[in-house]
């Protein structure tokens, strides 16, 4: 029997600059960085899909069969007719990036409007995967009906895994952002929150607070992130494990490094691993993902000598176009970290 992933949340056209008027075009997005990681991590006896709403033009079109051709089932996509897919903008400095976005049409905001298509597709799948950003993107009212489909299917023996990945611009007001992050969390097995945001929003004073408040809220397993720091982890019943981040020196973009190491997480169950060499694997991941470009659209698997750009990026120029295939480090996690 094959054991399905399913990553729930926004996929975008991703435009990064390359040189003066030239920028690559590619697709990206949180949770779709991790059903992208996912799907290299994981053995063929598993499926990872990728659910969101896409529209009906030629963008969409083209974000579908770049997902199918990456080994991403697309029979959980939504179409949504008068409805696009979002885009965003990229400046890179010092391997962080900075963002400008278009997304108010995207037909993502609108994934939890139909509570049928929400419920199959969720009842469909072993596991999974959301993010504060797949909240972050929802009406108030859609955002509930979301979360009470996520408890339904947790309900029905599905397991459910939550990045915080809080993102403040994306939300309302502080306050909405605390009370969806905890009423998803409730819904929750797994818990993959990033301390320096944890701190900022909650007022957690130590990894340790974060760790407690997410096991009160009835995790199964939480995994604190905390930069360069001691990942600290606990699960039921095996209790408390703290694993030495090893720094990497050098990060050329850190984006989809967090999407990386979530992306890992069904890989526990297949692979069995102590919870030590676990975490040391995907923050592996997450290194290597940083000594690459861009996140999942960008990374070929095989080119290593200028040529076209890789499956799902394209460069547009003012006048002529050229491009070299991405490489990400995060390609070796496949077959050196799992």
């Amino acid at each position: 029997m094959t054991d399905r992933l399913v990553c729930l949340g926004e996929c975008m056209v991703e435009l990064a600059e390359t040189g003066p008027a030239t920028y690559r075009r590619s697709f990206a997005g949180d949770t779709f960085n991790a059903a992208w990681y996912a799907r290299r991590a994981l053995p063929e006896g598993w499926d990872v899909a990728y659910a969101t709403c896409i529209g009906t033009d030629a963008v969409s079109d083209e974000m579908a069969a770049f997902m199918a051709g990456e080994g991403i089932a697309t029979d959980t996509l939504r179409r949504v007719p008068e409805r696009g897919v979002g885009l965003y903008m990229i400046a890179l400095k010092d391997g962080e990036r900075s963002f400008a976005y278009w997304r108010g049409q995207s037909a993502a905001r609108l994934l939890a409007d139909d509570p049928d298509w929400l419920d199959a597709v969720l009842g469909g799948a072993a596991h999974v995967h959301v993010s504060g950003i797949t909240l972050a993107i929802l009406a108030p009212e859609a955002r509930r009906r979301l979360i009470d489909a996520l408890a339904r299917a947790r309900t029905a023996g599905v397991t459910v895994s939550l990045d915080t990945n809080i993102r403040p611009r994306l939300w309302e007001n502080e306050e909405s952002c605390r009370a969806a992050l905890t009423a998803c969390a409730e819904a929750s097995d797994v818990l993959l929150p990033s301390f320096d945001e944890e701190a900022v929003l909650f007022g957690d004073a130590t990894p340790e607070a974060t760790l407690a408040r997410y096991r009160q809220a009835g995790a199964r397993v939480v995994v604190v992130k905390n930069g360069a720091a001691q990942i600290l982890g606990w699960s039921d019943p095996a209790g408390e494990v703290r694993v030495d981040a090893v720094p990497d020196t050098a990060v050329v973009d850190t984006t989809a490094a967090g999407d990386s190491f979530a992306g890992a997480f069904p890989g526990r169950a297949s692979h069995r691993r102590r919870p030590a060499r676990r975490h040391h694997a995907r923050g592996a991941c997450g290194r290597r993902c940083g000594r690459g470009p861009r996140g999942a659209g960008a990374v070929t698997r095989r080119h290593h000598e200028p040529g076209p750009p890789p499956p799902g990026s394209s460069a547009m120029k003012v006048s002529s176009a050229a491009s070299s295939p991405s490489r990400c480090g995060a390609t070796r996690c496949s077959s050196r970290s799992w």
